[in-house]
């Protein structure tokens, strides 16, 4: 999708920024108005966020209005759910993994399947592949994985970072002996 903002947006950067923050924030152009879900959004929010005046962001919602291929995909814009930020108050787990570019796709099945041999509940799973920089898997796990599977995904060839967050309501972190740890109370990081 980024290549389509990358093509459409070539010629003028400042619509480029607002397009690009509209998709990262899940946000749609409907009617010529922005929308998160069915609720309004300012436009002198985006423009402060994006770092550009108001007049831009008309700007911006008028040519992905009046085209055609922009406007399919603005109008179907959703914000999603992460919840990796509550997780570590909920009592759960956190797993991102960080992937060397080409590496994404074939890496998942592997991943799962050393999860279900661990026996990890599985709340959420978000993939992001990004097109220029690295491609990312954030899983919420409802209970602590096990160090063993934390050490068979960190060997596959590809993963490049694994970070775990760590739940705050139990305080014992956990040491890894296959990796260097960069450790602090909410999360411990592989590298």
């Amino acid at each position: 999708m980024l290549l389509i903002v990358e093509e459409y947006f070539k010629n003028f950067p400042a619509r480029k920024k607002v397009a690009e923050l509209l998709i990262t924030l899940g946000i749609s152009v409907r009617n010529s108005k922005l929308y998160v879900g069915n609720v309004d959004v300012p436009v002198n929010s985006i423009a402060e966020v994006a770092g550009v005046n108001r007049k831009i962001v008309y700007h911006t919602i008028e040519y992905i209005e009046k085209t055609y291929e922009l406007r399919n995909i603005f109008e179907r814009l959703e914000p999603k759910l992460s919840l990796s930020k509550v997780a570590p108050i909920m009592g759960w787990e956190v797993l991102e993994i960080d992937f060397k570019k080409p590496k994404y796709g074939c890496l998942i099945e592997k991943i799962f399947k050393i999860l279900s041999d661990a026996s990890c509940e599985v709340r959420q799973i978000i993939g992001e592949r990004q097109l220029l920089d690295k491609s990312k898997l954030t899983i919420v796990l409802e209970k602590p994985i096990d160090m063993d599977a934390m050490g068979e995904i960190r060997k596959l060839d590809g993963v490049d970072t694994i970070t775990l967050h760590t739940s705050e309501i139990d305080k014992q972190k956990i040491v890894c002996n296959y990796c260097k740890v960069k450790y602090c109370p909410r999360k411990v990081s592989f590298k």
